[in-house]
């Protein structure tokens, strides 16, 4: 079963997909890695971003999403830019996704001690550590 887990960061969102078999946790290497949403005030902009998600995830055969939560309110809230994109993955036709909050991500690290693959990028470990959390929680 296959997973792609999303840390939302300023206007990108991380990419990196993990694979679950017989209780191996595995990466996915994929050429794409992070898609960005130039200057979300342009409605071009946001449909072109929404267009190229759902081309990568189509592509990629991904029927699963997890997205790491940003906070809504307090010191270290999501920008607006962050909720767009969010939404974007949300509205996406046949696809499962789950939200999953900082607090759920790191107590299913610590309980499962994720290891993290020298294929990735070290900006995608939040986004591999969530995709890893939703599988091992299901």
């Amino acid at each position: 079963m296959n997973i792609c887990g999303i840390e939302i960061k300023g206007s990108e969102a991380i990419i990196a997909v993990a694979s679950l078999d017989s209780q191996t946790l595995n990466h996915i290497a994929l050429a794409t890695k992070k898609i960005a949403l130039e200057d979300d005030d342009e409605a071009a902009n946001v449909k072109a971003f929404a267009t190229q998600v759902a081309a990568f995830i189509r592509d990629n055969g991904i029927t699963r999403i997890a997205i790491k939560k940003r906070s809504k309110k307090g010191e270290f809230a999501g920008g607006p830019t962050t909720f767009k994109i969010e939404g974007i993955f949300q509205l996406l036709e046949g696809c499962e996704v789950t939200l999953l909050s900082p607090q759920t991500i790191n107590a299913q690290n610590k309980k499962h001690d994720f290891a993290l693959p020298a294929t990735l990028n070290k900006y995608q470990h939040e986004a591999f550590k969530t995709a890893c959390s939703a599988l091992v929680k299901k």
